[in-house]
């Protein structure tokens, strides 16, 4: 590896240590309590190395969320490659889902359950925009698997839209509740996300 990829390769690693800690922090202290220097004590770095990467809390608040979409939306468009049959579509970009908030539980809880008008009080309208059409991006996933299972008579014929915001309330509180609920005895995860899956397709189905 030459120096220019090396530097790039540790640039890049710096960003991603300083959004980590910034999710973990505005999580568990708030968005409002969290100032750069707080961010920068918690990786020990000096408050002028985090402004190098970012300009100020709103571009880093930004960051996270476009970088999650971003992310989710990748995960879910490779699995889209692989023209499953629409019943496991279903179910393996539910599942992908779920896992990928348990993989990113600060980045998925900061993104997804943040009061929005916390999170993006400070963010141009250009900017919210962006982020707002990345995370339709992401949900349109799950529109198109909804939309595969009807035509192919595995699920009922229903309004897609009602359908597939009602699947997706539903992948989000079992993410949401396994990442936030640690001291609750869940029983196996994988046993529960594959149940809780089959549950909500059985209930669909035609």
């Amino acid at each position: 590896m030459g120096v220019q990829e090396r530097r790039a390769r540790e640039k890049d690693e710096t960003r991603r240590k300083i959004l980590s800690a910034a999710s973990d922090l505005f999580v568990n202290e708030g968005i409002q309590s969290v100032s750069m220097r707080r961010i920068a004590e918690k990786i020990e770095y000096s408050p002028a190395a985090i402004y190098l990467y970012f300009k100020d809390k709103s571009e880093l608040v930004l960051s996270i969320c476009q970088e999650t979409f971003a992310e989710l939306d990748h995960r879910l468009t490779e699995l889209e490659k692989l023209n499953l049959p629409p019943l496991e579509g279903f179910l393996r970009g539910c599942e992908t889902y779920i896992r990928f908030g348990l993989e990113h539980p600060s980045h998925y809880i900061f993104t997804m359950c943040t009061p929005e008008e916390n999170a993006t009080n400070k963010i141009d309208e250009q900017d919210y925009a962006e982020t707002h059409e990345l995370a339709m991006r992401t949900f349109d996933h799950l529109r198109r698997c909804v939309r595969r299972c009807m035509d192919a008579g595995v699920f009922r014929t229903q309004d897609v839209e009602t359908v597939s915001q009602m699947c997706w309330l539903s992948i989000h509180g079992v993410t949401a509740g396994l990442v936030t609920s640690s001291t609750f005895p869940f029983v196996d995860k994988d046993l529960l996300i594959r149940t809780h899956l089959e549950t909500l397709a059985r209930g669909l189905r035609a």
